[in-house]
């Protein structure tokens, strides 16, 4: 009778152990930039850094004159209710304060006039307002900026949401790091990338734990994108943590209901 009981609470010993053990998430699953064939020895990963976004209708865009003569400045620079910098330090008065590329891919600007921006980088614009604006004044010079240069995360990070982008580019990982990274249930395996292109959106899956993501052509993210992180399957019923507690309470158990049968 003992020794029954004794290979009874072994065998269910053993059952808690395999299935804690099988229920965990792999550090595999977890980490990023794992080592590729092709890169064993490879410590260099080549990838061209430009922003070349094209402009397209519903864009806004940020543009500020700048002039050492004040009346120039004020009568360029489109201005909030306040008409002082501090105005600008918000998100809602920077877009007020922004020209919109209407359908035709026009933009309506002071002095000039309609100027035709689509399918222009931000570059290109800056370059052809200054060319229109010198031809009326001097000493001038341009800053154009993307106001909605916007990423959202959907799915399994830790802070899902959209994020406004206040540089020329961005990482897909610099992005993850705005959005408290992944979770540990998520599949890195099979990150979605959707993007707008001018026939519709177009999804675009990643691999993260492949360093083979650092030479992608989407290593840099663009205007709008969304990226959804699937779960892993294993989330329904898995531990993303190991769980010791749990481990060694039955452990304890296990041993006292043997010791009490013997």
């Amino acid at each position: 009778m003992h020794n029954s009981f004794h290979i009874f609470f072994k065998a269910v010993l053993l059952l808690v152990l395999l299935i804690i053990f099988t229920f965990c998430v792999p550090q595999k699953k977890i980490k990023y930039l794992q080592k590729s064939q092709s890169h064993d020895t490879n410590s260099f990963y080549g990838n061209k850094r430009t922003f070349d976004y094209k402009i397209q209708p519903k864009d806004n865009l940020y543009i500020r004159i700048f002039s050492l003569d004040e009346k120039t400045f004020m009568f360029f620079n489109k201005q909030s209710s306040g008409g002082g910098y501090n105005d600008l330090a918000n998100d809602a008065t920077i877009y007020l304060n922004s020209y919109s590329v209407n359908n035709e891919g026009y933009i309506d600007f002071p002095v000039v006039g309609k100027v035709f921006v689509k399918d222009l980088t931000v570059d290109q614009v800056k370059n052809l307002l200054q060319q229109s604006i010198n031809e009326y004044l001097n000493e001038i010079t341009v800053v154009v900026k993307m106001v909605n240069f916007n990423v959202t995360f959907v799915g399994e990070v830790n802070r899902p949401g959209q994020y406004k982008i206040y540089q020329d580019e961005i990482t897909i990982f610099e992005a993850l790091s705005m959005a408290g990274d992944l979770t540990d249930f998520a599949n890195r395996n099979k990150v979605a990338l959707i993007r707008a292109t001018k026939d519709g959106s177009k999804v675009f899956y990643l691999d993260l734990t492949s360093d083979n993501i650092l030479n992608s052509q989407f290593y840099y993210l663009m205007p709008n994108d969304i990226i959804y992180i699937s779960p892993l399957r294993i989330k329904q019923w898995g531990f993303a943590v190991f769980p010791y507690a749990i481990v060694f309470a039955a452990i304890s158990t296990a041993l006292l209901l043997i010791n009490y049968f013997k």
